[in-house]
């Protein structure tokens, strides 16, 4: 809490402790060491990444976006914000979550191991998550979904009841919604 006022009246502003999850799009030069003084700003602060994705957006500019998930107050997600702009290879920070609703999506592979009854509740729940299988062999399926993260958790939630072994996810992916564009 701090005191603000002008002349005599003053009154108390409470700074939010309500913790939020943003999605922040930052567009980069795509040159060796960039995405390591990027997550240098996040772990010499302390702030968590909970999804981080990197790729080439655009090959004759030598640009990368890389969309990074991170938990904080609103005066922490300020603070990131702010910070990572300052960096000399940052052209373009942009929080998809204060943007509206963003299109979100994250891949997973899923390998489960099971013979019979296991094996065959394995590929109705697949069908249900509209998972495709991507390796069949006899003694075990990987199968591919792509979805809201909350979609591929419940997903591996599931397959844990029937022989789940190995989880490889991408992280998020996303973009705004309508015309504007970074």
């Amino acid at each position: 809490m701090s005191q603000k006022g002008s002349g005599s009246a003053y009154f108390l502003v409470e700074k939010s402790d309500i913790v939020e999850s943003h999605t922040l799009s930052v567009l980069v030069d795509n040159e060796p060491g960039v995405l390591a003084r990027v997550i240098g700003l996040f772990a010499g602060r302390g702030y968590n990444i909970e999804s981080l994705t990197v790729s080439e957006v655009e090959h004759e500019a030598h640009l990368s976006r890389i969309t990074v998930v991170t938990a904080g107050t609103p005066e922490v997600i300020l603070q990131i914000r702010s910070q990572l702009n300052r960096l000399v290879v940052v052209h373009k920070v942009a929080d998809l979550s204060l943007l509206g609703d963003a299109i979100e999506r994250e891949l997973c592979l899923v390998k489960v191991c099971g013979t019979g009854e296991e094996r065959v509740e394995a590929l109705r729940l697949a069908q249900a998550f509209d998972a495709i299988t991507v390796d069949a062999t006899l003694e075990s399926f990987v199968f591919q979904l792509t979805g809201r993260s909350r979609e591929v958790d419940r997903f591996i939630n599931v397959m844990t009841s029937v022989g789940l072994v190995e989880v490889s996810r991408t992280g998020i992916a996303a973009l705004s919604r309508g015309k504007a564009a970074m």
